[in-house]
Order: structure tokens, then sequence, then C-alpha cells
């Protein structure tokens, strides 16, 4: 193959006549690959470059939609918290007390119970508010079929009572399970407030 000849254009003031610069093919096909690599190197930079900015947009615009979210969420369950406040406490003031007087005569027969056969013929001794009486009464003489002492004492809360069997005695005290419960609710509410204010 003939030798390439390539036409040199000079810059004013320079000789006026025209150069002509011969090149092999060899010379013309290493000019070429160093051509193409020096593009690929620099395609490549630019292409690490470009997904670098992309991780880094990504990356920032990724975590202003996770505070975003987690902005959302909080005011969401500040809202919610707000908005079963008043329904949880008058559960816990207005609901409970009264299940609570419901429930008693049955739990005092599931404590009673289990105890009839270690009974024989000795009678219970019932302490409880004169409110819960008729209800424990009726229930428990109903049910057990055993001899009973009620006693009333009036400093005793509605939903207290205390039996005693011989020398064991069992509490029963949903009153206080209800005020742990009310005081849970409260402590849960404010522990809320607080977060909100500080978070």
């Amino acid at each position: 193959m003939p030798p390439l000849k390539l036409e040199v254009f000079e810059t004013p003031g320079a000789r006026s006549r025209a150069q002509t610069v011969v090149l092999d093919s060899a010379d013309v096909e290493e000019a070429r690959l160093q051509s193409y690599e020096a593009g690929y190197s620099a395609g490549w930079e630019d292409a690490a470059a470009s997904a670098k900015d992309d991780q880094s947009r990504i990356g920032s615009e990724l975590a202003n939609n996770l505070q975003g979210l987690a902005f959302t969420f909080q005011e969401a369950r500040a809202h919610l918290i707000k908005a079963i406040q008043p329904v949880l406490i008058d559960l816990c003031t207005r609901l409970l007390p009264p299940l609570a007087q419901d429930v008693l005569a049955p739990v005092v027969l599931d404590t009673i119970m289990p105890l009839i056969d270690d009974l024989a013929d000795t009678p219970i001794h019932v302490v409880l508010n004169p409110v819960a009486r008729p209800a424990v009464e009726r229930l428990v003489s109903q049910a057990a079929g055993l001899p009973l002492i009620i006693q009333e004492e009036p400093t005793l809360g509605e939903g207290q009572v205390y039996l005693r069997l011989g020398a064991v005695e069992h509490r029963i005290d949903l009153d206080a399970a209800i005020s742990e419960l009310t005081r849970a609710v409260h402590d849960f509410f404010e522990s809320s407030e607080k977060d909100a204010v500080d978070g």
C-alpha cells in the first residue's frame, strides 16, 4: 500500500508553500489506536463522574425524602395520639368502673371455685363494700352452695373484696387494676406530649 500523503497548512508568516507529510500505514494505525484509547478513557472518566454525581444527587434526594417522611410520621402520630386521648381517658374513668362492678361477682366466684375441695365445711368469709354485696352474694351462694359469712366494710372500694378461708386470705382489687390502667394511660400521653415538644 502506498504511503499516505497529507497536506499541511501553515499559519500566516510561515512559508507560503505547502508541505506534504508522509505517514506509513503503521503510523496511521498507531495514531488511530491512540486516539481511540484517549477517547475511550475520556468517555469512561465522564461516565464515572456522571455516575458519581447521580449517586450523590440520589442520596441527597433520598435523605430529604426520608426526613420528610419521618416528619410526616411524627405529625400523624401526634395527631392520632391527640385524637384517641379523650377516648381512652373516658374508657378508664367512665366505662371501666361500672364494668368492674359487673365482673366483680364472677371474679370472686372464679377465685373461690378452685378452693372448694379443700374447704370441707369451713365457711368462706367475704369482706366487701355494701354496694357490691347483692351481686356477689347472689352469684356465689347460687354457684358454690357453700356456707358464706358476708361482712360489709364501707371503707373498701366497690371493686375490692377480701376472701378469708381459715388462715388463707385472697384479695381481689379491681379498683387498683383500673387505677393502674388509668395512670398508665395518663403517663403514656404525658410522655408522648413531652416527646413531641422535645422532638
